[in-house]
């Protein structure tokens, strides 16, 4: 099952899937609008996105385009993607098909409602991932559908003027020296109207590559302005959490805490030095012990101790700052932790596979006294990083990006304790509101 077989079949190239929340509608169209062999390696250069691309070009209304994917025995499987649109809110998705190179690009776009007025050519912004054609395309789309969601969830927490969206390609390993495959990649991208920086499956140099050819819709790479977001998201998961701290114990002050740091990779050895700047206890825990001794004689003044994979979550500490791997946190070990606070900047950390399940975790955390806070609303560094490049283009500055996480972050967490405990509801449910209200609420 595929949403690009009858593209193939057809010798089409084009497919929009779109929903209205408001009306409960789905509309599907579908196109010829280059052909086969058409180069893009000339993309802003010799054609745009606007240009007409074929003499022969072809489209197809909602009721042809239901009644080609009919013909080929896809309309169950086109309408069970549908749906899923429907269960998330999702403003729809564009799908784009090189022939020429079996590339399927899928721009899963969450809701643009926060970048309509923005002044930008991109309203949305999120992360392009590649999966290999053993992955299940079903199961690329949810993923990426779930990822728009939380991007638009993460710039509404991030207080930036762009929708979520986040772009997968089922395609071989990029060749960075294609450029007919890095211009219809880059064309692809614009067409949605993004900003987004090489994620999952593609190499950071693809950014430099985008930028020097064929838009400046791209973030990050070598060349960029601002390099690695590790340490800027840990930054502002670092104020973020002093402002756990002053809602549980009435000081943003770390001293005298003992915090456990689960992970001390590119994100968590920079929040592991952050906490150091105060005279707080770390126990740290990282599959790679000669990264947990580098910590150590780094700081050979200060309470650092080393503990086993099985020790780090139930450790007996004030904090815990998860700084890994996601899902770690389930109904069965949430009463087993002993500590107060849980706020890292790992992504996903409730094993839950639904919004119900995550909150309904969060509210286990809190029965447990615990104070929690879904990650994607303090861990929005990264997202600033690209937006201070998108924005400002070549002169971003890091003193820029660095005052507006210090502007933001600790506001938005302090923000949205006071609002949770004021309203009845965990900080992870009250996060949710706040999000649809930006997003859903209309007058």
């Amino acid at each position: 099952m595929s949403l690009f077989m009858p593209l193939k079949e057809e010798g089409l190239t084009s497919l929009k899937l779109r929903y209205d929340w408001k009306s409960d509608q789905t509309t599907v169209f579908a196109a010829k609008e280059w052909d086969s062999e058409f180069d893009f390696s000339r993309y802003n250069s010799d054609f745009y996105v606007e240009s007409l691309k074929s003499k022969d070009a072809k489209f197809f209304n909602d009721k042809e385009t239901r009644e080609l994917f009919g013909k080929y025995k896809q309309l169950d499987y086109l309408n069970s993607i549908l749906d899923l649109l429907r269960q998330g809110k999702h403003f729809g998705m564009d799908c784009y098909f090189s022939e020429k190179h079996n590339i399927r690009f899928m721009g899963n776009m969450h809701s643009r409602v926060k970048g309509v007025k923005n002044g930008y050519h991109a309203t949305l912004s999120g992360g392009i991932r590649r999966h290999g054609f053993e992955d299940d395309e079903r199961d690329v789309i949810i993923d990426g559908l779930n990822l728009s969601r939380a991007m638009s969830f993460k710039n509404v927490a991030a207080d930036i003027d762009f929708g979520g969206c986040k772009t997968t390609v089922h395609m071989d390993e990029l060749d960075l020296t294609n450029m007919d495959i890095m211009g219809f990649l880059a064309y692809s991208l614009d067409s949605i109207r993004a900003f987004t920086g090489p994620d999952m499956g593609f190499p950071i140099e693809m950014a430099d590559v985008m930028r020097e050819n064929f838009t400046t819709t791209f973030t990050g790479g070598p060349n960029g302005p601002l390099g690695s977001t590790g340490t800027p998201t840990s930054y502002g998961t670092y104020l973020a959490l002093k402002q756990a701290a002053k809602f549980m114990y009435g000081s943003e002050s770390l001293d005298g805490k003992k915090i456990a740091i689960q992970g001390l990779g590119s994100v968590g050895w920079y929040m592991a030095e952050f906490i150091l700047r105060e005279d707080a206890e770390l126990f740290v825990y990282d599959l790679n012990e000669e990264v947990m001794d580098k910590l150590i004689q780094e700081f050979p003044t200060k309470k650092i101790v080393k503990v086993s994979k099985d020790d780090v979550l139930y450790h007996d500490v004030d904090i815990l700052c998860p700084c890994a791997i996601g899902g770690i946190f389930t109904e069965d070990n949430i009463p087993k932790l002993n500590c107060d606070i849980v706020f890292g900047p790992a992504n996903n950390q409730l094993r839950a596979s639904s919004r119900l399940e995550e909150e309904n975790l969060a509210k286990l955390m809190e029965d447990n006294n615990i104070l929690f806070q879904v990650a994607w609303w303090h861990n929005t560094a990264g997202v600033l990083c690209g937006h201070e490049e998108y924005v400002n283009q070549r002169a971003a500055s890091e003193k820029n990006l660095y005052e507006t996480i210090e502007k933001i972050v600790p506001t938005k967490t302090w923000e949205n304790l006071n609002k949770a405990k004021k309203l009845g509801v965990t900080p992870t449910a009250c996060a949710y509101m706040t999000c649809e209200e930006a997003i859903y609420v209309r007058d």
